[in-house]
């Protein structure tokens, strides 16, 4: 109207920008007095450095008593699937290295459809969904919690046969030719997140949830 002064400009100022935090610096930091070991290129390296000498010792012991595989000889004409070590530091929020992660990472690429995996597709919840149940969930002070599941895609079933290779340098020279029958899902499979979320969909469904229509 005239004569009216004009509405307020809103802004949202980030605590980044407010300077109520700092941007993290992710070089040269270490935890109680424990500096990061540099990222190997290659597992050969790794095992010379104590640090990720154990990060890997803890995936194998993660992958063995989850039951990911069991040992077999090596099928005739069979497809094994072939794997790297992947190696990353993990960081606190405020930048503090929390520890040095190996994961052990099958290469999907070198699987053969038809034979080692069928069907890959998973819904993926849509941003209206979140944006819904946040809303409602704000305008009824109901209290929000956020779920992370350790090793995800390790937890999945595979319906497929699946053999990969044993990770290098842990082969067991009077086993030679035996190769890892997958129970489980890995890292790098086609098939892992829809392993995954069929696992889980099925558990929370015997919890009584009930799939939205608009959104399964």
């Amino acid at each position: 109207m005239s004569g009216s002064s004009p509405p307020p400009i809103l802004r949202c100022i980030t605590r980044l920008q407010s300077g109520t935090i700092q941007p993290v610096n992710y070089k040269n930091l270490s935890t109680d007095h424990v500096v990061a070991s540099p990222v190997s290129a290659n597992y050969r390296s790794a095992l010379a450095d104590p640090n990720w000498r154990a990060a890997i010792a803890d995936e194998l012991k993660a992958l063995v008593d989850n039951g990911t595989w069991r040992l077999v000889p090596r099928p005739s004409g069979a497809n094994v699937v072939t794997g790297k070590w992947i190696f990353k530091h993990k960081y606190h929020s405020d930048g503090s290295l929390v520890r040095h992660k190996a994961r052990w990472v099958v290469r999907g690429f070198s699987q053969h459809y038809g034979i080692d995996y069928d069907e890959t597709f998973i819904p993926v919840v849509k941003p209206a969904t979140i944006h819904t149940v946040l809303s409602i969930a704000a305008s009824r002070h109901w209290p929000i919690r956020q779920l992370d599941v350790k090793n995800t895609f390790l937890h999945g079933h595979l319906d497929e046969t699946v053999y990969c290779q044993r990770p290098p340098g842990f082969v067991d020279p009077s086993q030679p030719d035996h190769v890892c029958l997958l129970q489980k899902s890995l890292y790098g499979l086609k098939q892992a997140p829809r392993a995954w979320y069929q696992r889980f969909a099925t558990y929370i469904r015997q919890l009584v949830f009930v799939p939205s229509v608009s959104d399964t």
